[in-house]
């Protein structure tokens, strides 16, 4: 059958190789700014931090660092209190999807242009998507005004990455893959990106657990969260993202982490309705059970496999199902409320997923 679908390319301006943050200053300057406001994240980028911040000069008007995950609107409201104090015309962000996400949570308000420098996999230095929580509720929307005009990859910055951020940030850009892949607004084109960025992530994976300094897996990650950011920004997210935004919002789950543990069940949930697209998917995994690919995948990164592990209360599994169907109401390949409280269920415990099968009540075990 021949394919109807639209695309439109989004403007980011991508500067990749090693040694690339020395270019930061430049991609500012080519943005005419002269007031950049730096968000930066933790200890692990100090060394980065004091590189980038005498390089940008006089051009870099003051700093924030006070990211955190999931976007607290507190965190962001005084962010954007800051930035407007400072008369920024810029914000360049040094670090995780954290430090990304306030820096979009800021150039949203301001209307200013933004310069990512990613330090993790996440990929969101590729998409739109920017998001608040409040009150225990994570929303999300989709803006180009905060996509980043450059994105500056510098695989050095990678160097050292501890094994655990490295594993889990980098099952977060799979998670954009799949997602891209079987999301309704997946289409040829941003099919092949997901593929091809899902490859270099189960390939560089294992290598920079084993080995931290591989400079050349780190890079090859990089590229596929690239690939991976900038496919799920077409196709769009579904279910898999909606479930791991109520379980961060909600109950302050490692974000990572939870789309880590997440992802082999939100496999086996979506592989009964959307046939074609798990074609794609075991063609990525080379694999003919995905769930379970995805789930084997985890061991061997040495990650934890269960939401219980992550601090997930039991007696919140219910109201999650809730909030998970409430946010897919608008999914058309989103199930009935069983199959994502068993979803969840095989989740909490860490259990092996277990194909369903589409029948007229619902989803069944397969």
């Amino acid at each position: 059958m021949t394919p109807a679908f639209t695309w439109s390319a989004f403007p980011s301006r991508v500067v990749f190789a090693a040694g690339a943050l020395q270019r930061a200053p430049d991609e500012i300057a080519r943005l005419e700014a002269h007031h950049a406001l730096l968000v930066a994240g933790g200890a692990s980028t100090q060394d980065a931090f004091d590189t980038l911040r005498g390089a940008l000069g006089d051009r870099c008007v003051g700093v924030v660092r006070t990211s955190t995950q999931h976007g607290p609107s507190g965190v962001a409201d005084d962010a954007v209190r800051v930035a407007r104090e400072l008369n920024a015309d810029s914000v360049v962000t040094l670090g995780g999807g954290s430090v990304i996400g306030l820096g979009k949570a800021i150039v949203q308000a301001c209307d200013v242009p933004l310069v990512a420098i990613p330090t993790t996999y996440s990929g969101s230095e590729m998409t739109p998507i920017w998001g608040r929580t409040s009150d225990g509720r994570k929303q999300t929307w989709s803006d180009v005004r905060v996509l980043p005009r450059t994105v500056v990859y510098d695989p050095e910055l990678c160097l050292g990455m501890p094994p655990r951020l490295a594993a889990a940030s980098g099952m977060n850009a799979l998670a954009h893959c799949l997602e891209a892949l079987w999301s309704a607004g997946a289409n040829p084109i941003t099919s092949v990106l997901a593929r091809d960025g899902g490859r270099r992530l189960i390939d560089g994976l294992p290598r920079v657990t084993e080995n931290p300094d591989d400079l050349d897996a780190h890079a090859g990650n990089l590229v596929g969260a690239c690939l991976a950011g900038a496919a799920l920004a077409q196709a769009g997210t579904a279910i898999h993202h909606r479930t791991c935004h109520v379980l961060g919002g909600g109950w302050n789950l490692p974000h990572a982490e939870t789309h880590a543990v997440a992802l082999p069940h939100s496999t086996a949930l979506v592989a009964a309705r959307r046939p074609q697209a798990m074609a794609e998917v075991r063609k990525l995994l080379d694999a003919d059970d995905p769930s379970a690919a995805v789930f084997e995948l985890l061991i061997g990164l040495r990650l934890p496999l269960s939401l219980e592990a992550l601090g997930l209360p039991e007696d919140a599994l219910d109201e999650a199902a809730r909030r998970v169907v409430d946010a897919c109401r608008n999914d058309p390949i989103a199930p009935d409320e069983a199959a994502v409280r068993r979803m969840l269920d095989d989740a909490f415990f860490g259990r092996a997923p277990e194909p369903m099968e589409s029948t007229a009540g619902g989803l069944t075990r397969g």
